[in-house]
This record gives structure tokens, sequence and C-alpha cells, in this order.
């Protein structure tokens, strides 16, 4: 390579002299070119960045999980009085659910129950709204949350509910940004709850997730679910007692409305909760082993929950990284199509380099004549000619390099798209872009060496 460029340098020296003494038409021949790469680096930076937050939200919602959640029903929908009354008496999602899981499902790998409601977390007379969420220590190997100190739950502190917690990374920072928060007491909703463990902060940010599993763990207070069925809440209980009553009333004749049991009396605060969510739970999340298991375990499970709930569909099962997998080749599809439209540009900025050096080989007939008439070969012309289109077009493909990655940053900053520029796409942008170059530029310098020396010298 290196002989080769001494061989032509006073060629090459000759492109470069063409490129700079022509400096618009050299830059707007390379406009096309520049255009092309930047659109490719962009595109690919979107395309990795949806592919990185699609790989994110996985590691989040846990692989290989099935969450159930329950159906609350519409309070203000009109259904027949019959369905009405068999909905009402469903127990819903509940802790024996979940040990009928555990039981009877072999492929099931790890199980939690969840209960969680938002409400003021405080110390020291300093509040912060955040999330408590009753689970067991299975909860946290589904969700991949590992501690950066403390402990999970031991099977003491689970099976008696004791008032401990395990706090998020925002948790901590809010209340104890200046002290190790291990074994001190926070108050949440009135009860104090002592901290033994500390939650690894996650930097990613994701909206619009949550039904897919996708929690905001940072600002999460997580306790063992007896804690929160013994302290917080249990609405297995109200739900019970107000089924017990209705009985009652129906085997007593009251009620009206032909014997007709009215469940939730006006009045009580707690019998219109239970109206819109009777369930113990609010939600479980089921691992399988592999990921094959998947689908025949969500048709078992939706069996099995329907005859234990008598025939009521009040739950809703959901695979989210099924739902994941396809919003990803969504997104590949979409990128492939981006990446093409922007490929097409670049192409069409070779055509533009092959156009204007076939002008230029027009325009300077007696100055190739003149080269060939004192010495120059076939091999000296085309190396000029092909040398003036590499140039221009990697010239393109270094300007185009730069607002490429300054365009990726902008569509991250004003868009909020998560971009990422690889090293991949850079080479591959800017490769293309040379490989142009050689590629439009032949054609135009080959014609040029076969130009008659003394038909040029004529030319007018």
């Amino acid at each position: 390579m290196f002989k080769f460029i001494l061989r032509y340098f006073h060629d090459i020296e000759i492109a470069v002299e063409s490129i700079v003494s022509n400096k618009l038409k050299s830059m707007l021949t390379a406009l096309g070119i520049i255009f092309g790469v930047a659109a490719v680096i962009a595109m690919l930076a979107i395309g990795k960045g949806a592919k990185q937050e699609i790989m994110e939200q996985m590691k989040m919602v846990g692989v290989n999980n099935i969450l159930i959640n329950p159906v609350i029903p519409d309070k203000s929908s009109s259904t027949e009085g019959g369905e009405k009354q068999q909905k009402k008496f469903s127990r819903g999602l509940n802790l024996l659910d979940v040990e009928a899981i555990k039981e009877t499902l072999p492929s099931v790998k790890r199980i939690s129950p969840e209960i969680s409601f938002n409400s003021t977390a405080m110390m020291n007379g300093v509040k912060y709204t955040a999330k408590l969420v009753g689970v067991s220590n299975d909860y946290f190997y589904l969700y991949n949350l590992p501690l950066v100190g403390g402990a999970f739950f031991n099977a003491y502190q689970e099976e008696n509910g004791i008032q401990v917690c395990i706090i998020g990374a925002n948790i901590r920072a809010k209340f104890f940004s200046k002290i190790d928060p291990l074994g001190q007491y926070i108050k949440f909703n009135g009860i104090w709850l002592k901290v033994i463990g500390v939650l690894q902060k996650s930097n990613v940010s994701l909206t619009g997730f949550e039904e897919k599993g996708v929690n905001v763990y940072n600002d999460n207070i997580y306790i063992p679910i007896q804690t929160m069925l013994l302290r917080y809440q249990n609405r297995a209980l109200i739900n019970t007692k107000l089924v017990s009553e209705a009985t009652s009333m129906q085997f007593f004749g009251g009620g009206g409305g032909g014997g007709m049991a009215r469940i939730v009396t006006s009045g009580s605060d707690a019998s219109s909760d239970i109206e819109t969510n009777y369930n113990q739970l609010d939600r479980i999340v089921v691992q399988v082993a592999e990921t094959e298991h998947l689908q025949p375990t969500t048709e078992i499970l939706s069996r099995m929950l329907t005859r234990r709930h008598t025939g009521v569909k009040d739950f809703e099962i959901t695979v989210p990284e099924l739902l994941l997998k396809q919003q990803q080749r969504t997104k590949d599809i979409f990128n492939v199509v981006l990446g093409a439209i922007a490929s097409i540009s670049l192409i069409v900025g070779g055509i533009g380099i092959m156009n204007i050096m076939f002008a230029s080989v027009m325009e300077r007939i007696k100055e190739i004549g003149t080269r060939m008439a004192i010495g120059a070969k076939k091999m000296d012309i085309v190396v000029q000619f092909l040398s003036e289109a590499v140039l221009i077009s990697v010239s393109g493909g270094f300007i185009g390099v730069f607002f490429g990655v300054v365009m990726a940053k902008l569509i991250e900053q004003i868009a909020g798209i998560m971009t990422i520029v690889s090293f991949f796409s850079v080479f591959i942008a800017f490769g293309v872009s040379a490989a142009v170059g050689v590629i439009f530029g032949y054609s135009p310098a080959k014609r040029a060496s076969e130009k008659d020396p003394i038909e040029s010298l004529r030319y007018e």
C-alpha cells in the first residue's frame, strides 16, 4: 500500500489540489455522504438503545416470570344479579392459592405473593411518599434485586410477621444519607419498622410498564407478607366477615330483592373497599424453571384458579417476558426499516459523486490529454480521478460520523429516547462511505483514462 502511494503520489496530489481549488463543489458533492452516514449512525444508535431498554425491562420483570393479577369488578357495571352475587362471594387471590400452586405445579421454581399500597414514610419529622410492599424472600430473586447491605428476611421474621423492612435506594438517600440505615427504625403509616437491608440502586428509569411487572424499586419499602397482613391490611378477614353476614341475612330472608343478600352495607368504607377489591393479595408472581414451561404453566394456572374461585374468572394471567420479546421484535423490524431508509441516502450520495466526477472528466479533457501526452499512463489517470472521489467520500464520512454522534445525543436529550452509539455502527457507516467512493468513482476514472490524448488536446 505504501509503495502504491509513493508510486502514484503525484496523481493523489493533483486530486487533492483539485478538491481544494473547488471547495464549494466538493462540499456539495459530499453532502449526500455526510447526511447518509449521519442518518445511519443515528438510526443504529436508536435501535441499539431500544434493544438495551428492552433488555433492562426484561431484567426488571424477571426471567420466566408469570404474573397473576386480580380483576377488580366495576361497581357501576350492570350485570345479572346471580353473577354479581357470585363475584362478591369469590375469595379472590389469597395465600391459599399460593400454597396450592406450590404443592401442585412441579414446574414452579419460585413464587411470591405481593400486597402493596402507597402512604407516607416518616423519620425525625421528615416525610416521604413511598410504597409499602409485602412479599416473601423469593420476591428479591424473582426480580433480581441484590442487596448492598444487610440481609433478607429470615424464616422467623416471615412466619411471625416481625416489624422489619428492606428499603430502596431513594428511601436510604432521603432518611439515612449521613448514617448507616441498618438497625435504624422508620415509621410507615404509624407503625415503626426496623431496617435490616438496603437494595442496590436501579439506574433504569422506565414508565408505562407497571402492568408488565416493572416497579420503581428505589422508592419501595419491603416487609414480610405476614407483617403486612397482621399490621397493615388483610382484606380476606373483612371479606370473610361480610360473606358470613350476607349468608346469615340470606338464611333469615333479610335484604329483600327476592332474598338476595347485599354484602356491602351503606356507610361502611371497609365494605366499599371490599366491593371493589375483595382480594387478599394484589399480585402473585410465579417463576418457572424453563422458558418452554411458560405457556403450559399459564394454561394450568388459569384452569386451577378458575376452579378454586368457584368458576369466577376474577384474575388475569400475563407473561411479561413474552410481551417484551414481542415488542422487541416489532422494534427490530422498525429499526431495520429505518436503517434501510438511511442507507438509501448513502447510495444517493454515491450517485451524486459519480455524476459530479463524470462532469469533472468532461471539464478536464484537455488536462487529461496534456498529462497523457507528456507520459502519464492510463493507471495514473485512474488513480487521479479515483483518489478525488474517494477523498470526497471519506471526508464526507468523517464529517457524517461527527454529525451522527451529535444527532444521536440530541435525540436522546430532546425526545427522551435512549440512544447508544457503538463502534460497530461507526465502522459500518464509515466503511460504506469509503466503499461508495471507490465503487461510484471508478467508472468516471476509467472513462477518463480511456480518452484519446490527441482527441483530448483538440477538444473545445
